[in-house]
């Protein structure tokens, strides 16, 4: 495998000049540059040009397909036909906004609002995760009187000003906010024996404290339950219970992040917070849920949004319209037609045994891990050390991207696979994965 060059900041980045591009591709990489300015970031040392999407494939302008083994806005499949339908059908009658009344946006609320606990009794729509997120800080922050918030040391939340200040995962030039405390990701596999939860919830008391100590009273901590920026962390099944119990004795609320590992990705529950028994204050809710509409929502428990309801207007141009609650009713209705929340759960399980078998050849695996179809494949140079190999991940992503087998990585140490394949995965689509990772590795 050649080597991949590594962008500081940036898993898995393409890297201008670091590898031979067609002349089609190297003009659409100036093009973009030029146009959209240099913030901007492409996966892959040899960019892919998709230009169309089915199911798990993606094809290019040569119509050569690509296994999706990453893409979790498309969930229930590129282009499902039911989406598709549900959503072009409602854009040719009405497309407005929530301050007239219409029955999609009451049909879809219920039908959403079913799929969670019972106390959590309210969503309020926005158009993306970070939408949600700095929504549900501002309401946080209305009902504690606090603006302290807790997340994970690699966490990723959003990109507006206050989301992007509680999202480390952004990278060392973007400055937390000083409201910000961070604790460390509940790492099994480097735990050395101890009680992940017990870690946890003692990281979370320090926090606390030290805000305390700088006169900042605590709003929230937010969770991604599956913690996929940090590296992908599942287990023990309830080990995030302690730490919700310390935050909320010191007058927080808990905000589950499930933009990354909802709508039944985890595969034995719709949402990831019921892996741990918990029930949150607040949920944040956006990628798959409209199957590439943009579309986002905070689901909220009505006596933690009543003051701020009363207090605030909430108005959204764009959140909660027909045609996006639309396409948001038919994925909940595929996902329920299709047994995909089982599917994950029997595929993902197909995919993680094979891929410890290929643990079994393959030295530089260390660990598997995850939840439904959400995995984390640890890459390591030594066993015994647990020395992270982010050179080796990143030759493997770039060598499955010139087998058209797409995937990511992700952790502080840029050495974590990041597997989230659409929920219509099926075990042929992992055999190709599977085999496609042992030919990589074994340098064919």
């Amino acid at each position: 495998m050649a080597n991949a060059p590594f962008v500081p900041g940036m898993v898995n980045a393409f890297v201008p000049g670091a590898a031979s591009l067609s002349p089609r591709e190297a003009e659409l990489v100036a093009r973009r540059e030029r146009l959209l300015g240099p913030a901007y970031r492409l996966f892959y040392q040899e960019p892919v040009h998709i230009v169309r999407g089915e199911g798990v494939w993606l094809y290019d302008a040569e119509g050569q397909a690509y296994l999706d083994v990453y893409n979790n806005v498309a969930s229930v499949g590129h282009c499902h036909p039911h989406v598709v339908e549900a959503l072009s059908r409602q854009a040719r009658i009405l497309n407005t906004h929530t301050r007239y009344l219409h029955e999609t946006i009451l049909d879809y609320a219920e039908k959403l609002i079913g799929t969670f606990p019972a106390p959590l009794g309210h969503v309020m729509f926005t158009c993306t995760g970070s939408e949600a997120n700095d929504l549900a800080l501002r309401i946080a922050k209305d009902h504690t009187g606090g603006t302290g918030i807790i997340v994970t040391s690699l966490a990723y939340h959003g990109i507006t000003d206050a989301i992007a200040a509680m999202s480390p995962s952004l990278g060392g030039y973007v400055k937390l906010g000083d409201h910000v405390r961070t604790v460390p990701a509940p790492d099994l596999y480097r735990s050395g024996g101890r009680d992940v939860g017990q870690t946890l919830a003692g990281h979370v008391r320090d926090a606390i404290a030290d805000l305390e100590a700088k006169g900042i009273k605590l709003a929230a901590m937010y969770c991604d339950t599956i913690f996929s920026s940090d590296g992908v962390f599942s287990d023990p099944p309830g080990f995030l219970a302690e730490a919700v119990e310390v935050v909320r004795a010191a007058g927080g609320l808990f905000v589950a992040d499930e933009v990354q590992p909802g709508f039944a990705r985890t595969g034995e529950h719709m949402w990831g917070f019921l892996r741990h028994g918990l029930e949150p204050d607040m949920v944040t809710i956006g990628k798959p849920m409209g199957n590439g509409q943009p579309i986002a929502g905070v689901v909220v428990r009505p006596d933690v949004v009543a003051d701020f309801g009363r207090r605030a207007r909430y108005f959204n141009t764009f959140g909660g319209n027909p045609v996006s609650c639309a396409a948001g009713l038919a994925v909940i209705e595929v996902i329920e037609r299709e047994g995909l929340l089982e599917n994950a759960r029997t595929v993902g399980a197909y995919m993680r045994e094979g891929l410890r078998q290929l643990a079994t050849r393959h030295e530089v695996i260390g660990d598997v891990r995850g939840a439904g179809l959400f995995i984390g494949v640890e890459m390591v140079r030594d066993r015994s050390t647990r020395e992270p190999d982010a050179e080796t991940t990143a030759n493997l992503v770039n060598g499955l991207r010139r087998k058209r087998v797409l995937i990511s990585a992700a952790g502080p140490n840029a050495n974590v696979l990041k597997v989230r394949p659409p929920l219509v995965f099926s075990k042929a689509n992992a055999d190709q994965f599977l085999g496609a990772v042992d030919e990589v590795l074994s340098g064919r």
